[in-house]
């Protein structure tokens, strides 16, 4: 008997809704995990850049370390392991705003601010010794000098790999489904559970998936122009 598509069942109705739902908290927790990996990813080449040896060596052991350990291992030890390290009050105080998104949320913000460190090192390394110099000459200190003159430009460099990064960033959104956040992944098992459509349901959170994929992409690219055009 020949299998008969069926996609009414995955876009109507409460399926719909759950559909809806899971996109909006994969969509808040690519931005919150993007806006932390960014942050501390520029933390971290401040800290490597600088002549302070410990800072030196915690900045290459976390890169490594978040490298080469699995993303759903790390996701698991967050949520397994970490708030047994936290004081009770703090423990509390997580279980009772939605402590799997929030876990989550830092476990793959810190994975992909390693890579997004690394491509700003390499952006870094882009910059001429005498950018360096010329902060000193103006003045500024080694923090001032970072902030205003050679950050700027590594960015800019590091435009095109930190693009791939945050696409990245974007898809590992979905391991988050192992600890039960609710994000599209999570509530496409349950529409193929509860309709028994796996093609049509998967088929859907696939194209949903691509579609936002090519936007991140033609995002990045339009603003790698314009960053371009403004350099000329």
């Amino acid at each position: 008997m020949a299998y008969s598509l069926d996609f009414s069942s995955v876009l109507s109705g409460e399926h719909l809704h759950w559909l809806i739902d899971g996109l909006i908290v994969t969509l808040e927790l690519t931005v919150a995990c993007w806006v932390i990996a960014f942050f501390w990813a520029i933390v971290l080449l401040i800290l490597r850049n600088s002549t302070f040896k410990p800072a030196e060596w915690f900045v290459a052991a976390f890169v490594e370390v978040h490298q080469n350990i699995p993303l759903l291992v790390q996701i698991l030890f967050w949520y397994f392991a970490v708030p047994e390290l936290l004081p009770e009050a703090a423990r509390d105080w997580i279980n009772e705003r939605n402590s799997e998104f929030i876990l989550a949320m830092f476990a793959v913000a810190f994975c992909m601010s390693a890579y997004m460190s690394e491509a700003l090192r390499s952006g870094l390394r882009a910059i001429p010794q005498t950018q360096y110099e010329a902060g000193r000459v103006l003045g500024f200190g080694y923090l001032s000098t970072m902030r205003y003159i050679v950050l700027p430009q590594s960015i800019k460099h590091a435009i095109p790999p930190l693009i791939n990064y945050s696409l990245l960033l974007f898809k590992n959104t979905s391991i988050a489904m192992a600890i039960g956040v609710h994000e599209l992944t999570y509530q496409s098992r349950l529409i193929e559970n509860d309709t028994f459509r796996t093609f049509e349901t998967f088929a859907v959170v696939t194209l949903i998936y691509l579609a936002i994929s090519f936007l991140i992409m033609i995002a990045g690219a339009r603003y790698e122009r314009s960053l371009l055009v403004s350099g000329r």
